[in-house]
C-alpha cells in the first residue's frame, strides 16, 4: 500500500498531492524547504491582511462585550435560533472545558455541539501522538464511541505499519530520528451537519494538514494538503462520539506566493505553536 492509499483511507488527518516550492535558479544541495521571490502581488496582499486584522478586531470585540456564559449559552442560546444563513458564522457560545485524555469533551448536545466534537476530534486523529500505539489507543478511547473502538484499533494498528513509518521519514517503530523534528498536525477551516436527529448527527470538517520531517537533510519535508472529514456521532454517556470517520481530497486552494521557510523555522514553529479548543 503506498502513502497516498493509506492516507485516503480516512483513518487519520491529510491527504492529497503536496508539492515542494523550490528558490528560483537554485539547484541540489540546497535545503528542501528553500526560499523563493514575493511577487509584485505583496503589496495587495498586505491591504488585504491589514483589512483583514480590523474586522477580526472588531469581530472580538463584540464577542468579548457580549458576556454571559452559563448553561444558556453553552447550549447555543435559549431561543434555539441557528448561527445564522452563513454556515461558517460563529455561534458565540462559550468553549467547552472538560477534557478527556488532553482532548476537549463535555459538548453540547446540540448541531453546534456535534460540529465542535467533530472538529476537536479531527485535530486529534491528524496528531502525531496516532503515531505511537499507546498514545493512539488512547485518542481513540476518548473521541470514539464505545462500539467503534476495538474495530478502528485493528485497523489503525495495521495501517500505521514499519512501511508506512518509512514512507513519512520515521524509524521502524514510528519515532522520529534524531535531529529532527516530526509534524502531523489537522486544522479544520470549517464545518457543517448534513444530518441531525436526537442524539445522532454527520458533520462535515473541512481541514488543512501538515506531514512531514523537519530538518536541514529530511528527504521527506513538511507539506500540505487540504482534505474534507466526514464523522458520524452518536451520544453516547453525555458527550459525543464517533461512531465512524472518513475523508477525502480537497477542497483545495490554489497555492498562495509565499515563499517556502527554511527547516529551523517550521521545527521552531512545530514547536512552539500550540493547538486550539474549536468551538462553533
Amino acid at each position: 500500500m503506498s502513502l497516498d492509499d493509506e492516507r485516503n483511507d480516512g483513518l487519520y488527518g491529510g491527504s492529497g498531492e503536496t508539492r515542494t516550492r523550490l528558490p528560483e535558479g537554485e539547484g541540489g544541495g540546497q535545503d528542501v524547504y528553500g526560499g523563493g521571490r514575493r511577487s509584485s502581488r505583496s503589496s495587495s496582499r498586505s491591504l488585504v491582511t491589514v483589512v483583514g486584522v480590523v474586522v477580526v478586531l472588531i469581530a472580538a470585540i463584540a464577542f468579548a462585550n457580549r458576556g454571559g456564559g452559563g448553561e444558556e449559552s453553552a447550549g447555543g442560546g435559549g431561543d434555539g435560533k441557528k448561527a445564522g444563513a452563513d454556515p461558517t458564522a460563529a455561534s458565540g457560545a462559550r468553549p467547552v472545558d472538560g477534557k478527556t485524555s488532553g482532548i476537549a469533551s463535555g459538548f453540547a448536545k446540540s448541531e453546534q455541539g456535534a460540529q465542535s466534537a467533530a472538529a476537536n476530534y479531527a485535530v486529534a486523529l491528524g496528531s502525531a501522538d496516532m503515531f505511537n500505539k499507546a498514545k493512539r489507543d488512547s485518542v481513540l478511547q476518548a473521541v470514539m464511541a464505545p462500539s467503534s473502538v476495538n474495530q478502528f484499533k485493528t485497523e489503525l494498528d495495521k495501517a500505521y505499519s514499519v512501511g508506512f513509518f518509512k514512507n513519512v521519514g520515521l524509524n521502524q517503530d514510528g519515532s522520529t530520528p534524531k535531529g529532527y523534528q516530526f509534524v502531523s498536525r489537522t486544522s479544520p477551516i470549517g464545518t457543517k451537519v448534513t444530518n441531525y436527529a436526537p442524539g445522532k448527527a454527520t458533520v462535515e470538517v473541512w481541514c488543512s494538514g501538515l506531514l512531514g520531517l523537519a530538518g536541514e537533510k529530511s528527504t521527506k519535508p513538511v507539506t500540505s494538503s487540504w482534505f474534507t472529514i466526514t464523522m458520524k456521532l452518536e451520544w453516547v454517556g453525555g458527550d459525543w462520539k464517533a461512531a465512524t470517520h472518513s475523508q477525502k481530497d480537497g477542497p483545495a486552494p490554489v497555492p498562495g506566493d509565499e515563499r517556502a521557510s527554511g527547516s529551523d523555522e517550521i521545527s521552531k514553529a512545530a514547536e512552539g505553536y500550540g493547538g486550539f479548543t474549536y468551538a462553533r
